[in-house]
C-alpha cells in the first residue's frame, strides 16, 4: 500500500529552505588544514590543503550578516593572525549554479576575493583563471548570499595560484626573493612535483605551501612520507 503526504501549504520557497538547511547541516565548511609536514631538516616545512573560501570588505560582511556585524573568529589557520570565521556564505554562479556552505576567512580585506578549485568552477559554471591573491582585475563574478542579503561581485572568483609563504630567514635559506618560483616535490604513492610555486617572502611569514584541493588529492597529500621544496633555476 502507498501512502501519499501532501502539504497544500508548502510553497516552493519553504521547499528551497528545508533543502539548504538540510545541505548546510552536512558541512561545517571550514577550509581543510590538511598538513603534511617535513621536519627532518630545517627550517620546517608544513603543506597546506586550502579548501575554497572567500575574503570580504567589511562594507560586504555588514550587507550579507547585517549591518555593524564583524567577522566572528573561529579556526585559527597556521599563519599568525589569519583564521576561518563563524561565518559562510552561498555563492551562485551562472544558470544559478550554487556552492552553498563557503567559507569566510578573516581578517577583512580592502577587496572581496573568491577563492575556488577547478572542479569547483566546474560545478559553479565559471571559467576560472589562474591568479595570485590580490590579482582581481578582469576576472569573473558571481553573486554571494548571506542571511542578511546578497551582493554582486562583478570580479574576484579565481583559483588562486599554488604558492609558499615565508619569512626572509627562510628566503635566504633557500636561495630565493619574494616573487620567484619554486617547485614542490610530494614522495608516497602518488608522488608528484608541483612546479612554479609562487614565492611570498615577508618578515613573519611561516613556512607553508598552499595547494588546493584538486591538486591535495590528485599527490594523495595526506599518504605522503615526504616533502621537500626545490628552488627553479
Amino acid at each position: 500500500m502507498q501512502t501519499t503526504l501532501q502539504n497544500p501549504s508548502l510553497s516552493r520557497s519553504d521547499v528551497e529552505r528545508i533543502v539548504r538547511d538540510i545541505i548546510l547541516a552536512g558541512h561545517d565548511g571550514v577550509p581543510s588544514q590538511t598538513i603534511r609536514e617535513h621536519s627532518n631538516t630545517a627550517p620546517k616545512l608544513v603543506v597546506s590543503i586550502s579548501a575554497r573560501h572567500c575574503h570580504l570588505t567589511d562594507q560586504h560582511v555588514e550587507k550579507l550578516f547585517g549591518l555593524g556585524h564583524t567577522l566572528t573568529p573561529g579556526k585559527d589557520l597556521y599563519q599568525d593572525g589569519f583564521y576561518a570565521a563563524e561565518e559562510t556564505v552561498m555563492i551562485i554562479g551562472p544558470k544559478r549554479r550554487m556552492l552553498p556552505t563557503v567559507r569566510v576567512l578573516g581578517p577583512t580585506r580592502p577587496a572581496s576575493q573568491v577563492e575556488l578549485a577547478f572542479t569547483d568552477g566546474i560545478s559553479l559554471g565559471i571559467d576560472l583563471p589562474v591568479r595570485a591573491s590580490g590579482k582581481i582585475s578582469g576576472t569573473p563574478g558571481c553573486v554571494l548570499v548571506g542571511p542578511a542579503g546578497a551582493i554582486e561581485l562583478t570580479e574576484g572568483v579565481i583559483r588562486a595560484e599554488r604558492h609558499v609563504h615565508m619569512c626572509k630567514a627562510d628566503a635566504n635559506h633557500f636561495g630565493v626573493s619574494n616573487g620567484d618560483r619554486m617547485s614542490l616535490v610530494i614522495n608516497g604513492p602518488c608522488g608528484t612535483v608541483f612546479r612554479d610555486l609562487l614565492v611570498r617572502a615577508d618578515a613573519t611569514s611561516k613556512l607553508e605551501v598552499h595547494i588546493d584541493t584538486d591538486e591535495g588529492n590528485s599527490a594523495d597529500l595526506d599518504h605522503a612520507t615526504s616533502v621537500e621544496l626545490i628552488k627553479q633555476e
